[in-house]
């Protein structure tokens, strides 16, 4: 059966175009269950039996939810407990419309066949599709399409035998849709009656996400915030310019501070100061909001205090914490933009990891939740289980912030296990830094290649046979995904041969197919401490595609001819087939170099490699590249118990940078061979210039020592960073360095097509990509398919011509990148806990990194940590403290600290508090009267400490 609407359409160029929609209604629409025997199925999903114990429904029934139950309720339709459940056409299409993460978390349940949800097409089904009616909104006319649907359902399971019949429940929170069901006689009941009738069950009531009525019951009659303006108010304002739109980003010192990142034309931005709760007007972190910017006379400057909420208290703010925010410089010049939240255009709410704050009151229901995130408020849920939660480390999401409500409500989403346990930290880490883990569904794993597998002769026939060459590569220790591999050879001409050979990953994915799709939302493989969390399945990172020694891999080459001044003569790509001759390590590599004995073919090619290498760079430097630093921290861990016994800084050989350059020569190369081809979607990768106030601090820090760093030009920034010496403080230039790391911004990816500025500051190229590690970046398995196509090796594909499609690949890969680079950090961090744990208390030499109002940040260079001094304590009577911000200085009671001044601090963990265990650090020399210090956070988990090949490569 076919039915048409026909409508006319008014076209840009002033024409008018006739639009006519098809709609094929259909009757071999099955119904998915067991039980029916008028259908001719031949797979079922729906079982025959059933059966759930509850009060309010004794027999057989399936369960049919509409639309906002999906959406509110998905944490009930997750648990295992739930099955046997219809999801309508209607409602799955609402949901895709409404909700992008709740689209796919409902996708993922229908595809687990343990759980027997079944989508039934009721809007291409003869007696299921309704026309909308004159006058009936959309809403309500795809509420008429689920009871109708209902009703055929319940109509259709009665004309199975009488023994085996079984009803169908309507679950919905709509009162009219409930009534007007229940007139239609349909079994209808509210998702918490349902749930609460599960007898055997009681705890996944506290997986309930609160009604509206559920959010007055817990809330006080004392209005505590602003009302937040409709959506309408918000869109003409934000068009008439009284308000500005932006991204809400909570501090994680002050919780009663926030700024708001307002985008502009172009790369032009503002940050907007909010201050105070009644501002802050109950946003939460990464919420999209609407600001008004307050009068020029109210700009004031960020709080130079840290304010961490205490817990429970009055459904207000003392005067006294107000009062400590106006306590930042008061002069004209440090004042910033200041606004207001007056409404909230996109919540970005997500399932906070955390801890239950248990009630005083005895057998009270109602707690707090405390998240493990420092810049999300506290959240109030009820539970029946607190007993049973306490201690454990938990999920829990928000489910609405009423004006008169001091705190968020939410629910309990599920236990995560014990506060303290590895595997319980860990996943705690990689849920906070939203970082997918789960394993790889079947329908990823089934496009991965049979084994055994062998090289075939078509693959031979499209590639260069390079097999002969003597081919090594040169990684970590460890390391199991070899992307890369090198060689070098003299050519009878006198010049050399260099070859840069990367592991063919898009031979195996091809674009589109579920292996794709699953390595382009990951991004990147992510490494924590002792745990990698892989991009693509194993048998491709570790075997397949991993270019190890003494077996044949296939490659995508990048080969130079280059003279002795290292001039590139000629460059050419191909693809190919090596067989790498030697899988060393940096070390390994080193020694074969260092060693005269050593004259065989691999180390001869690692010499030629080395010396052209330190001519690479070399020049590189002349040009203005930067060479930075960073503390970078390498654990050894006990096979057995998988804990840190040692911890030391990395030190990087000159084999390190003779893979870099050649790495980035690559890269280099093959941008321009790809803008080249394809100058409007070509992948690429830059780095923006730091503006001028980012150097404010480098600039503080070198005056301290009389020197003057000059930052017109990254040429500039690097010969002042190396005439910037200190006779006997030989350590300095380094500390200048880390300094000038953290001025740097953030490189990205971005499409060609859809930016003009394409200069690499740090690397001083004027373009640069990512072409080198396909195994663990998605960006490079991209770039490998424009290379491709650009040497006529394989064919194109839309979405790879499409700049719009690249340039939103390209955002959430630069997202991923950074989570990933915070949960690497952030697993440093707890290792380093781990590590201090065992080691009890040690003294250490450091260096004074950063002067502050109240405390020193000290940098201990044998471990890479950093952390806090402070010389206050609420509890005790504070020092006399002096701080010149020009100098900048802190003096204590007389005692004067500067930056980069050697001092020696006591360092051991804190943890009194489960949720946020410290590295605590107090003052040993120089001593100092009446001082006070608390805890110190080991910097790995602040995203402003930065590694410099993370920030610029």
């Amino acid at each position: 059966m076919l039915k048409s609407k026909t409508f006319v359409k008014k076209t840009r160029s002033g024409g008018i175009m006739k639009i006519v929609r098809e709609h094929y209604l259909r009757d071999d629409i099955w119904c998915g269950s067991e039980v029916c025997t008028e259908c001719k199925q031949e797979e079922t999903v729906l079982q025959k039996d059933a059966c759930i114990e509850s009060n309010l429904c004794s027999f057989a029934h399936y369960l049919l939810p509409d639309t906002n139950i999906v959406l509110s309720q998905i944490d009930i339709l997750e648990d295992p407990l739930i099955k046997n459940v219809i999801i309508l056409q209607t409602v799955l299409q609402e949901v895709r419309h409404r909700s992008a993460p709740i689209y796919k978390r409902l996708k993922d349940i229908l595809h687990d066949k343990e759980k027997h949800f079944y989508t039934f097409t009721n809007e291409h089904h003869r007696e299921t599709y309704i026309e909308r009616e004159q006058g009936e909104s959309a809403n309500d006319r795809n509420d008429r399409a689920i009871r109708i649907s209902t009703k055929w359902y319940s109509d259709h399971l009665n004309n199975t035998p009488t023994d085996k019949r079984l009803k169908v429940v309507l679950l919905t929170n709509d009162r009219g849709n409930k009534e007007k069901a229940e007139e239609s006689g349909l079994l209808t009941y509210r998702c918490e009656e349902y749930v609460k009738s599960l007898i055997a069950n009681p705890e996944l009531v506290d997986r309930l996400a609160l009604t509206n009525d559920d959010k007055n019951e817990i809330t006080s009659s004392k209005v505590l915030f602003p009302e937040h303006l409709p959506l309408s108010r918000i869109q003409s304002g934000i068009k008439s310019g009284t308000f500005q739109q932006g991204t809400f980003r909570a501090s994680r010192d002050n919780y009663l501070e926030a700024t708001v990142f307002v985008h502009g034309e172009g790369d032009d931005s503002t940050e907007v100061l909010i201050q105070g709760l009644q501002n802050l007007n109950r946003a939460v972190h990464q919420d999209l909001v609407a600001v008004e910017i307050l009068p020029l006379d109210q700009w004031v400057a960020p709080s130079s205090v840290v304010l961490q909420d205490e817990g429970p208290k009055e459904d207000d703010v003392t005067e006294e914490e107000e009062a400590e925010l106006k306590s930042g410089p008061s002069g004209a010049a440090s004042r910033k933009p200041t606004g207001r939240v007056v409404g909230i255009i996109k919540r970005n709410w997500r399932p906070f990891c955390g801890m239950l704050f248990l009630s005083q009151i005895k057998e009270a229901t109602r707690h707090l939740f405390t998240p493990a995130d420092r810049r999300i408020p506290r959240i109030r849920i009820e539970t029946r289980q607190a007993a049973t939660l306490a201690g454990q480390r938990i999920m829990v999401a928000i489910d609405g912030w009423p004006k008169h409500s001091r705190y968020p409500n939410g629910h309990f989403v599920r236990s995560l296990g014990s506060a303290g346990d590895k595997e319980t930290e860990t996943e705690v880490l990689l849920l906070e830094h939203d970082v997918p883990h789960q394993d790889f569904s079947q329908a990823v794993l089934s496009f991965l290649p049979k084994m055994p597998w062998n090289i075939t002769e078509e693959d031979m026939a499209v590639r260069e046979d390079l097999r002969n060459l003597t081919v090594c590569s040169v990684d970590p220790p460890g390391c199991t995904d070899i992307d890369d591999a090198l060689h070098c050879r003299d050519l009878p001409n006198g010049n050399q041969e260099v070859g840069v050979h990367i592991a063919d990953v898009s031979h195996f994915i091809r674009p589109g197919n579920a292996m794709d799709l699953e390595a382009a939302n990951r991004g990147t493989t992510v490494y924590l401490t002792g745990r990698r969390i892989d991009m693509v399945p194993e048998l491709l990172s570790s075997n397949l595609c991993s270019l190890r020694s003494s077996v044949e891999r296939l490659a995508f080459s990048c080969i130079w001819e280059i003279n002795d001044k290292a001039e590139i003569v000629k460059t050419r790509f191909t693809k190919s087939v090596i067989n790498s001759k030697a899988s060393l390590t940096y070390a390994e590599a080193q020694m074969r170099i260092d060693d005269a004995n050593m004259n065989d073919d691999t180390t001869k090619s690692l010499r030629g490699l080395n010396r052209l290498a330190k001519i690479l760079k070399k020049r590189r430097i002349e040009k203005g590249a930067l060479t930075l630093s960073s503390p970078e921290v390498r654990f050894h861990i006990d096979s057995e118990t998988h804990d840190p016994i040692d911890l030391q800084t990395k030190e990087l050989k000159e084999t390190n940078s003779m893979v870099e350059e050649f790495m980035l020569l690559a890269n280099i190369s093959v941008a321009q061979k790809i803008y080249d081809e394809f100058s409007e979607c070509a992948l690429l990768r830059k780095h923006p210039a730091p503006p001028p106030s980012n150097y404010d601090i480098l600039n503080k820090a070198a005056k301290s020592k009389d020197m003057v760093i000059h930052t017109d030009s990254a040429k500039a920034l690097a010969d002042s960073l190396d005439a910037a010496q200190v006779d006997g403080f030989p350590y300095f230039n380094t500390l200048l360095r880390i300094l000038a790391t953290r001025c740097m911004m953030q490189a990205v990816y971005f499409c060609s097509g859809m930016d003009s500025d394409f200069h690499h500051y740090g690397l001083a190229s004027p373009i640069y990509t990512h072409f080198t590690s396909p195994i663990r970046r998605y960006s490079d398995i991209i770039v490998h398919r424009l290379l491709a196509v650009a040497i006529g090796a394989d064919s194109t594909y839309p979405d790879l011509m499409d700049k719009h499609k690249q340039s939103a690949l390209c955002n959430n890969l630069n997202y991923r990148h950074k989570m990933a680079q915070y949960a690497q950090r952030a697993s440093v961090a707890y290792h380093t806990q781990l590590f201090f744990k065992s080691r009890g208390i040690l003294n250490e030499e450091g260096f004074i990194l950063f002067v502050r109002k109240n405390a020193i940040i000290v940098l201990i260079p044998k471990f890479g940590l950093e952390g806090t001094v402070f010389f206050e304590n609420k509890d005790k009577p504070s020092p006399k403290l002096i701080f010149n911000e020009e100098a900048p200085s802190l003096t204590v009671e007389g005692h004067s600290f500067n930056m980069f001044d050697k001092v020696k601090v006591t360092i051991s963990l804190d943890a009194s508090n489960v949720q946020h265990q410290k590295i605590r650090m107090s003052l040993v020399e120089p001593v100092v009267r009446l001082l006070f210090q608390t805890q110190s956070l080991c910097n790995y988990r602040d995203p402003m400490v930065v590694n410099f090949h993370e920030v610029m490569n």
